[in-house]
Order: structure tokens, then C-alpha cells, then sequence
């Protein structure tokens, strides 16, 4: 990105397996040496974190109080997986990714060559909570107080569940969706977008999600026969290859789809710059 840990004015971490129940920003700010009171903090959205870090990010920027923001999606989640369940422990990996966002000072978040986050939407729906979750799970613990004591709970979580079918089912319907409606809000087309950049869980996912947007597969990024699921890591290690290899290349339009937990989704029209 050019920037050094000075130029850094917001750190927000998309995670939802932190070291630190607390929040892992600050101590990712410090460690990579942010100036002291450099704002940072955690953002819980699953599998859509980086997605609505990203959207989170361009909102303080948009309103002047933010030049560069770092961006970051982080997920361990082979500690949560129930390793006795083979359909969905093999989808998991563990991996962390960043992306640094500057606002431009004369025109706005996308300059005057449109670079910049051109569009987006996002969307959740608790009633499809139980089919992908990782709940609190308090073991009862008795304690002496006056009387006949007091029952508290010794904090931890179980190990993730997830109904693949509901979410194949919810992903297929509801990405497609919001894809469009973010290009709407760009004011682009399909035909438009250089590639289409999807939150990496499946790939029979990303052709449905392809097809039914009427992009080819050529379109599309992936990196999932790498790494897996990586949850909110999903999005920047798969952008920073394609970077990296040459495959994105300034100006391109990238139309990016964050889905998960929550339920939760959402799409954002990126112009590379």
C-alpha cells in the first residue's frame, strides 16, 4: 500500500475467534505499530466480516475523520470445528489477511479515476441463526454467599454447528441477489465487473452464484482448493494473490461477496486502485 503504521488512523479486526474475548484490534494496532490512540476494534460478522470491515472502514473515511484505515479479516476456526464430524471439519482452515483503504482528499472515496469502493449492500436474518452458530456454553458453578449460595457459570463455547443444505440454499439465493443490487448501486453491469470475488466456502457455491449473475467462471477468483474456509480471512488472502500473480490489475472492477453466519451477507463494488 506505500503506508507505514504512522499513516494508519483506524484498525478494525473482522473475526470471530479472537485470542482475546475482549478484542484483538488493539493489540494487532500496537504490535504493528500504530501510534499510540490509534482507534481500533473487533468486528464480529462470520464469514462476512472482512466485507463489512471494508463497508465499516469507507463510512469513516466518507466523513472526513479517517485518511487510511487497515483493514483486517482473521479467523481460526479449526479450534471450533467438531473434528469427529468429517462432512464439515475438512472445510476449515485458519488464515488472516489485510487491505489498507485511503480516502482521497479532493474527491472523495474514489478520487477522480473512480478507484474506490463504488457500491454496496448488506443484509442479515436472525431467524436463520441455527443453521450455522457457535453458542456460549456455561458450565454451573456454585459459590458461598450468605445463604444458600450462589450458582454463576464458568464461561465457554461449544463447537460449531452448521446445516450445510440451509446454507448452500441460503447462499445460492441470497448472493446473486446482492451482487445486483451493490452493481445497482454502482451503476454498473455484470458486464461491467473483471472478476467476481466471493466469500471462498464452496465452489459448487460460486458456480451457482456465477452462473445464475451470468459471469463466467473465468470471472471468477478462488483459492479454496488451498486454504478452505477461512471464514473472514476468505476474501483478502484469495485478493491478495490475485493481486500478486497479476491478476488484478488497477482499474479493475471487482465485484466481492461476503455470506455466513448470522445470517448474514453482503456485496461491495470495488475499483482497484
Amino acid at each position: 500500500s506505500g503506508k507505514s503504521p504512522e499513516d494508519i488512523d483506524l484498525v478494525i479486526c473482522a473475526t470471530s475467534s479472537p485470542d482475546d474475548l475482549f478484542g484483538d484490534a488493539p493489540s494487532i494496532a500496537s504490535a504493528v505499530g500504530c501510534p499510540k490512540g490509534t482507534p481500533a476494534f473487533d468486528l464480529t460478522a462470520a464469514c462476512s466480516g472482512f466485507l463489512f470491515g471494508t463497508v465499516t472502514a469507507s463510512q469513516f473515511m466518507a466523513n472526513g475523520g479517517v485518511k487510511n484505515a487497515l483493514v483486517i479479516g482473521a479467523d481460526a476456526l479449526t479450534r471450533w470445528v467438531d473434528w469427529d464430524d468429517r462432512n464439515s471439519c475438512i472445510l476449515f482452515g485458519d488464515g488472516a489477511g489485510a487491505m489498507v483503504l485511503t480516502a482521497d482528499e479532493e474527491e472523495g472515496e474514489g478520487g477522480g479515476d473512480g478507484i474506490g469502493l463504488l457500491g454496496y449492500a448488506m443484509h442479515s436474518n436472525g431467524l436463520g441463526y441455527n443453521d450455522l452458530k457457535c453458542i456460549y456454553r456455561g458450565e454451573p458453578k456454585k459459590i458461598s454467599t450468605p445463604g444458600d449460595g450462589t450458582v454463576v457459570h464458568d464461561g465457554s463455547y461449544d463447537l460449531m454447528t452448521m446445516n450445510g443444505r440451509k446454507v448452500y440454499s441460503f447462499a445460492t439465493r441470497e448472493v446473486p441477489t446482492v451482487v445486483e443490487e451493490a452493481m445497482a448501486k454502482a451503476g454498473i453491469t455484470a458486464d461491467d465487473v473483471d472478476h467476481l470475488l466471493l466469500h471462498q466456502a464452496n465452489i459448487r457455491i460460486m458456480e451457482t452464484v456465477a452462473e445464475r449473475l451470468g459471469m463466467p467462471m473465468e470471472k471468477v477468483i478462488t483459492n479454496l482448493y488451498k486454504y478452505g474456509n477461512t471464514s473472514a480471512a476468505s476474501i483478502p488472502l484469495a485478493l491478495d494473490e490475485a493481486v500478486r500473480s497479476g491478476q488484478v490489475k488497477k482499474g479493475d472492477v471487482i465485484a466481492c461477496a461476503g455470506f455466513g453466519a448470522g445470517l448474514s451477507w453482503g456485496a461491495a463494488i470495488l475499483k482497484w486502485g
